[in-house]
């Protein structure tokens, strides 16, 4: 709480339970020394966290995976995301706070989290509503946000919380469709979603109890307590598929997407451990198959580097491919002999926005003397690529000779390690926090009317 505003100022209502705690002048200063220390080092945080995933949202694939990785956006069955250059950048920006976010809470580093989770929130508002309403990466970034005002009993954001939870509650109506359809027909089930829902619904009590709204709060824990009901497993089963050589997130995803029946689960995990393995088998067979057409390219003359990119925008046609690296050789010719000038930034902006990478914007910018229509036209002519065959007598390899490129990697790496490896990880719930506060509520509303500070 600050002491120069007053408390309605600061979020805080009739009925609204207040923790007071005084502190001595020499605590206060270790205090707020201590406070811009930990704020200076999540400045630092999201600072790198964004720097590396800005550097993985400019790879579009075009080079080897292996020694340069970089992410792709998918739908449940792995297939690529057609989305426009703009905005998924802004998607991998908001899932790579995302990720980083979830991160810290899981380990209980829940104001350094939010810095991040209110990061990616920002990133989401770059997005179009219809691509925000068929995916629910919205909707559980704002119960995580809620969920880190929860731990950190941050009663200034109660209004902010309670939108922040109308705001899930129906992009999850849009995404899963009523009555879950939707999310039935793609996965078949839908158990192992009901965890988020148990989540929605207890702290849409916690807030009402907060707000004095006993009833309120009590008719939302009623379908909490339901919802637990369901979704707390049985210890033996759990054992019991672990003993098949499972692990315990397998075990408590296959219970809840089964209603806990153990032979539905076993087969369940097996299922979804064979269509794994065949999404790795075609990732693999692809990735080959990529990289013997660069092999082809290269021993007609031309970079690796170059090869690959036109194997990019040529979705993985040799033929095409090699027919856009001979329509461009002309042009980038002449790209070459424009160097001197700066393209003009907003001219850039506006190519970009279009989806065309910015070192092909500028050089088509100066190749049109600045015009915009006719650069546009000359990318999509050619394909968005304007790279000659090499001539230089450089290894095929072309190794990277930036400055940075030690420290780019450190960054990808770093962000890297923080994103989840099984796609449903945020469906994993052990609910054990959840269960201490739904004990902790039932005692707050059987005291009535009395409500305690």
């Amino acid at each position: 709480m600050c002491a120069d505003q007053r408390l309605d100022q600061q979020g805080v209502k009739n009925h609204s339970k207040m923790m007071v705690l005084k502190v001595s002048d020499a605590e206060w200063k270790q205090q707020l020394s201590e406070a811009e220390e930990e704020k200076k080092n999540q400045n630092q945080s999201v600072q790198r966290t964004q720097k590396g995933f800005q550097i993985l949202s400019e790879r579009d694939g075009s080079e080897d995976p292996d020694t340069t990785p970089f992410l792709e956006i998918a739908d449940q069955r792995g297939n690529p995301l057609n989305i426009p250059h703009k905005e998924k950048k802004a998607l991998m920006l908001a899932m790579g706070f995302h990720e980083k976010g979830r991160s810290l809470m899981k380990r209980k580093q829940y104001d350094n989290a939010l810095c991040h989770l209110l990061q990616a929130d920002q990133q989401f508002s770059k997005c179009g509503s219809a691509l925000l309403g068929s995916v629910d990466n919205f909707a559980v970034l704002q119960l995580d946000i809620v969920w880190c005002y929860k731990a950190l009993e941050a009663l200034s954001c109660l209004d902010d919380g309670r939108s922040r939870l109308q705001k899930a509650e129906a992009c999850f109506l849009q995404c899963y469709g009523q009555q879950q359809q939707r999310l039935l027909m793609i996965k078949g089930s839908t158990g192992r979603e009901e965890v988020l829902f148990l989540r929605l619904y207890l702290l849409q009590s916690l807030l009402s109890y907060i707000e004095g709204n006993d009833a309120q709060a009590r008719q939302q824990l009623s379908k909490v307590e339901s919802l637990y009901g369901r979704l707390a497993l049985d210890s033996d089963k759990m054992a019991q598929l672990m003993s098949l050589g499972f692990t315990e997130r397998e075990a408590r995803l296959g219970l809840r997407a089964c209603q806990g029946d153990l032979q539905e689960a076993a087969v369940h995990i097996s299922n979804q451990r064979q269509e794994r393995e065949e999404l790795r088998q075609r990732e693999r067979q692809k990735r080959r198959r990529r990289m013997e057409a660069i092999s082809t390219l290269v021993e007609l003359g031309y970079s690796r580097r170059d090869a690959a990119r036109a194997l990019h925008h040529a979705d993985g046609d040799v033929d095409a491919a090699y027919g856009i690296l001979l329509d461009s050789s002309q042009t980038a010719q002449a790209t070459n002999n424009n160097m001197e000038g700066a393209a003009n930034p907003e001219q850039v902006e506006q190519l970009l926005y279009l989806g065309f990478e910015r070192a092909m914007s500028e050089a088509a910018l100066r190749l049109t003397g600045g015009d915009v229509q006719s650069a546009t036209q000359l990318l999509l002519d050619n394909h968005g690529v304007l790279s000659p065959p090499s001539t230089s007598s450089s290894s095929p390899e072309e190794p990277s000779t930036s400055s940075n490129s030690t420290e780019n990697d450190e960054l990808v790496n770093e962000v890297l390690e923080d994103i989840a490896r099984h796609e449903e990880d945020y469906l994993d719930l052990t609910l054990e926090e959840e269960g201490e506060l739904i004990a902790t509520m039932k005692t707050y509303l059987s005291r009535g009317s009395t409500h305690s500070a």
